[in-house]
């Protein structure tokens, strides 16, 4: 009997003219460049500390590294667009210099940021927003032509725990994607990853039904990217500390990507690039 993958198309990104190929999973490390993100073993701000870190995680086989200086976690407060840039550039510019070998996403949903982290030298703009809380990133990202990762969410930080109210859900996510998405084209931006936004205006009852349909999402035929690591929809679960939820987290991830997953954005990349492995000898994926 032939292996049947999750799979169905194999998908590629264009970085900056390098093409990279995601015929199997990609990992992505998180660096919170923030004083109050939910998982303090993410949070670093001295340069030498945030340098170590990428380097680290480049070492243990990260493909992509994503810089934050806005947390997203529910209920957070607002930071100013010029501590934003504070917290981010110099990291990424650090990074860019030292570790040319790592790609660089920056986390931010102000178009300002995110021109002036990619001329800096990021290579992805990441917005939890999805261009929903400014009017320019869309035209931003187009201009720059850099892949854009489409998250899921409704309404804000502040706010997006009231929002968490659906129909039916994947069909509203569903719907969501591809309006974004043709409006994206239309602006010209041609690499697009998806997001669905675990933990952002989802109850810990939607973020499992969301994993268990992220299949659904294959149709729009782009690559998908997924952030489980240590949520609330583990460690709540489970009973535990997000400090406790590694073994929560690497339990989902490779339902995620069983599902079709094709980027883990994740705190902790050694675990996560030994569970995408795993994953590509029981479906004989080769490494790409």
């Amino acid at each position: 009997m032939a292996k049947v993958t999750p799979f169905s198309t194999k998908k590629t990104l264009n970085i900056r003219g390098n093409l990279v190929v995601l015929g199997s999973p990609k990992v992505m490390g998180i660096i919170n460049t923030t004083p109050d993100s939910f998982y303090p073993g993410s949070r670093s701000s001295h340069e030498k500390e945030v340098l170590k870190k990428a380097e680290d995680m480049l070492s243990q086989g990260a493909t992509f590294v994503d810089i934050g200086g806005y947390s997203t976690r529910p209920g957070a407060s607002d930071v100013p667009i010029e501590e934003e840039l504070r917290r981010v550039l110099v990291h990424v510019k650090n990074i860019r210099q030292e570790l040319p070998g790592l790609y660089i996403s920056v986390d931010t949903f102000r178009s300002e940021v995110a021109k002036e982290a990619v001329l800096g030298g990021a290579d992805i703009v990441n917005d939890i927003s999805g261009g929903g809380l400014d009017p320019l990133m869309f035209q931003t990202v187009a201009e720059l032509q850099v892949p854009y990762i489409l998250m899921h969410m409704k309404g804000s930080p502040q706010t997006m725990k009231k929002e968490a109210v659906y129909d039916n859900m994947l069909v509203e996510m569903f719907t969501y994607f591809r309006n974004k998405v043709t409006e994206l084209y239309r602006e010209g931006l041609k690499d697009i990853i998806l997001d669905p936004g675990f933990g952002f205006a989802k109850t810990i009852a939607h973020n499992y039904e969301l994993l268990s349909g992220l299949a659904y999402f294959e149709k729009l035929e782009l690559p998908l990217l997924v952030g489980l690591s240590r949520k609330s929809m583990i460690y709540k679960s489970l009973e535990i500390t997000p400090a406790e939820a590694l073994n929560g987290t690497t339990a989902l991830n490779m339902l995620a990507l069983a599902q079709g997953a094709n980027i883990l954005r994740v705190h902790d990349v050694k675990e996560a690039v030994e569970t995408a492995k795993l994953f590509n000898l029981t479906y004989g994926i080769k490494e790409a």
